[in-house]
């Protein structure tokens, strides 16, 4: 079933059946409360079973003669409140916000004004679809959960309300909702180039250990046996030949490639699942995403929104002559859930022009992305790069000469190359600064751009390590909201220590001049 909404501002038909008020249509004189779809429970029942599978299974079958009925009357405990959270789960669509109750015992009522909705995301697995329905999450800036979480609505219903959400509010009229310009495709990514983005990532990995711990949690053994048994057969077969150290060679060399091009076919199996049909389009200062082949996921959040931008170019990338381009959004809390079904990928892979255009057309006007000036950092940032990871090598020489004596010398080649890519590093480091944004970039085999709107950045930072203060260096951090904890901080590493106070003072005077946006 198509997650493609009507055209926008058409009224949302109700379900053949079913009462005029269970559909979201324009606003009602007084909101009427309306519930979920009535296959919601099932729904809430199999989130929790995936939750508590691993138990129910292990009092199943290891819980002895007298416990049989206890994983049955868990899974009928866990029914029950399924049903009842449909049975009292109520919603209702104001002029202003959203009205949520629920609760048996200990009740709630939520009101969520349209306004302080941020990001609004609509999913549909598999199963989804087949029922015709969807999930609605709708998040603020901070929270560290949804501010509602809906399962499931009718399919019509999601998007309708995700339209209320977007333009903030029914329609005090129809021709005006009507008029509304249709949504513009700012990206659109075919088969091809989900192919290529299948390429670049190493999805494959995440495939090949959720499959290892499987397997070990089916048994422990299993992989190891299977190891074993594999080992065995091909020595000995190998045995049998007599082969040489070439053979050998050529074997293992093999059995890599081999390993490598299964993960290179996972990626693309798995890119093709989560990306077929990647369309970005953009809606009255609001950018959607649908993506996803057998589960279809739709994001949408408010170009307001937007925090911090992440251009990246890796060795495959750049030999398909593509890059990809990341955002950080002010919302909810940056868990691996939450990253999954929020807005974060403008593009997945797109040509190093359709990034730029995006880059430009997002950003405002007087950005001028493409005329930025870059600036070196300090003359010596290759020796400091070069001199913080030089504690590794020195260990491992330690530790191989205490073992080997003095082939362990072999290591000094590994500093060579660190003092060869540490130099390179530099060269390629630098940052940029005009009257709306500042912007770093840093690597040399995979490159990377951060940047940011001057009114978006919240705090400021100067840093100084031992080696910084030793040969007058400063590293600059720049906070804002929404920022992952685990992606490419925004700083600029290895400034001259005046520059980079002078740098920190002439922000500081920006930020406390202006009003911040996000």
């Amino acid at each position: 079933m198509p997650m493609t909404p009507s055209e926008p501002g058409a009224p949302v038909p109700p379900t053949e059946g079913a009462p005029e008020s269970s559909s979201v249509g324009a606003a009602p004189g007084g909101p009427s409360e309306r519930q979920l779809h009535p296959w919601s429970w099932l729904f809430v029942l199999l989130a929790q079973l995936r939750q508590f599978i691993v138990p129910l299974i292990a009092a199943f079958f290891f819980g002895g003669d007298r416990n049989e009925l206890w994983p049955l009357i868990g899974v009928g405990v866990l029914a029950l409140t399924s049903a009842l959270q449909y049975l009292t789960y109520r919603y209702a669509v104001g002029r202003d916000g959203i009205t949520i109750r629920s609760g048996w015992l200990h009740r709630q009522r939520r009101e969520i004004p349209y306004a302080r909705i941020h990001n609004v995301s609509v999913e549909q697995t598999l199963l989804h679809r087949l029922f015709g329905v969807a999930e609605l999450r709708l998040e603020s800036a901070g929270g560290r959960k949804p501010e509602a979480q809906m399962r499931v609505l009718r399919l019509e219903d999601a998007i309708a309300l995700e339209r209320l959400v977007r333009h903030r509010g029914p329609a005090d009229d129809v021709a005006d909702s009507q008029a509304a310009p249709a949504a513009d495709v700012l990206l659109e990514m075919p088969l091809g180039e989900v192919l290529r983005l299948g390429l670049v990532s190493n999805r494959g990995v995440i495939l090949l250990a959720a499959g290892y711990a499987g397997a070990m949690q089916f048994s422990p053994r299993l992989t190891s046996n299977l190891m074993e048994h594999w080992s065995s057969a091909m020595f000995g077969w190998a045995g049998e030949h007599h082969f040489g150290p070439a053979q050998y060679a050529l074997a293992a060399g093999t059995l890599a490639l081999a390993v490598l091009a299964l993960m290179r076919l996972l990626s693309i199996v798995l890119a093709v699942l989560q990306y077929a049909g990647f369309r970005l389009t953009e809606e009255q200062q609001r950018l959607t995403v649908d993506r996803g082949l057998l589960a279809r996921m739709r994001s949408s959040v408010s170009r307001k929104r937007l925090q911090a931008w992440t251009l990246h170019e890796g060795v495959l990338h750049r030999l398909l002559k593509r890059r990809s381009l990341h955002v950080d959004t002010a919302s909810a809390s940056p868990g691996q859930e939450h990253q999954r079904r929020s807005l974060r990928e403008l593009a997945p892979i797109a040509t190093p022009g359709d990034c730029d255009a995006l880059i430009e057309r997002l950003l405002p006007p007087d950005a001028h992305w493409a005329q930025l000036e870059w600036r070196p950092l300090h003359p010596r940032t290759w020796l400091r790069l070069f001199a913080g990871g030089l504690w590794f090598p020195l260990v491992a020489m330690a530790v191989l000469w205490w073992k080997f004596g003095a082939i362990a010398s072999l290591v000094l080649l590994w500093l060579a190359w660190s003092a060869y890519v540490a130099r390179h590093h530099a060269r390629a480091a630098g940052y940029a600064i005009n009257a709306r944004i500042v912007a770093v970039r840093s690597g040399w085999w995979s490159r990377h751009w951060r940047f940011a709107e001057l009114d978006k950045l919240q705090a400021l930072r100067l840093s100084q390590g031992p080696l910084d203060r030793r040969w007058g260096m400063a590293t600059v951090w720049l906070d804002t909201a929404g920022a992952s904890p685990s992606g490419t901080p925004l700083r600029i590493r290895c400034l001259p220590e005046a520059e980079a106070r002078a740098l920190l003072d002439q922000l500081a005077r920006i930020l406390a001049s202006r009003k911040l946006r996000w």
